[in-house]
């Protein structure tokens, strides 16, 4: 096996691909966001956070004594709860989300409340002794990138990889297939249903007519029996 090999220990190591089997038994693969992304996002949210800072500043002085006690509690809530109300809201700081990463827990689940806290509480340890640079080496030191604040908190930094949904197949009714059909063999259908239109129409017969003692049709009127049998499998119905 690979990683039985030194070769093999070195590919792991280098591949930023992490798999997590969740209890149904579905494979979820995440693609881990190393430390250049994540510098980037943090650089756009500290921008953000300077205009946020900026705003106050100017009530600051349109306010006068009052306007001291605003900034110094406004300054307070945005660097210790900017990060963890978006996070808890959509996993993604705007940084992060700009940058197309997100944060999770370590199974896969979206980021709890209490992690988020924990792991922007640690940034302060993470910053130390100056750009962040105790969270820099910890990153580069373990396979999954994780700062302390991630390591305490159980938490991944990933790529919000965008959702695929299947296209209906080029039929618009549905129906039912008249045996019960394994998940594999609706697979198969569906695959076929989308890729149908992309193929030669000989080649969609041929394939079509494989599934003649099924359907009891031949030529198009076999094909579109099958895109009628996938629509019903895709709609769940």
């Amino acid at each position: 096996m690979l990683a039985e090999t030194p070769q093999g220990d070195a590919v792991a190591q280098l591949d930023t691909l992490l798999s997590y089997e969740i209890p149904e038994g579905v494979l979820l693969d995440y693609r881990l966001a190393g430390p250049v992304v994540r510098a980037c996002a943090w650089a756009i949210d500290a921008a953000l956070r300077g205009v946020i800072y900026l705003v106050l500043v100017l009530v600051m002085t349109l306010l006068g004594g009052v306007g001291m006690a605003i900034i110094l509690i406004g300054v307070f809530l945005v660097e210790w709860f900017y990060p963890v109300v978006f996070e808890i809201s959509s996993g993604a700081t705007p940084g992060k989300r700009a940058m197309g990463i997100l944060v999770i827990q370590d199974n896969g689940t979206p980021v709890s409340p209490s992690a988020s806290v924990i792991r922007n509480l640690l940034r302060t340890v993470d910053f130390l002794p100056l750009l962040y640079a105790t969270g820099l080496l910890t990153m580069l030191i373990n396979r999954e990138f994780k700062r302390l604040g991630d390591l305490a908190a159980g938490t991944l930094v990933v790529y919000r990889d965008e959702q695929r949904t299947r296209e209906l197949p080029p039929q618009a009714t549905a129906s039912k297939p008249p045996v019960e059909l394994t998940e594999s063999e609706q697979l198969t259908l569906l695959t076929f249903a989308e890729r149908g239109e992309k193929l030669s129409r000989d080649r969609r017969h041929e394939l079509a007519e494989l599934l003649a003692e099924l359907t009891g049709l031949r030529g198009d009127a076999a094909v579109n029996r099958l895109y009628a049998y996938a629509n019903w499998i895709l709609k769940g119905r």
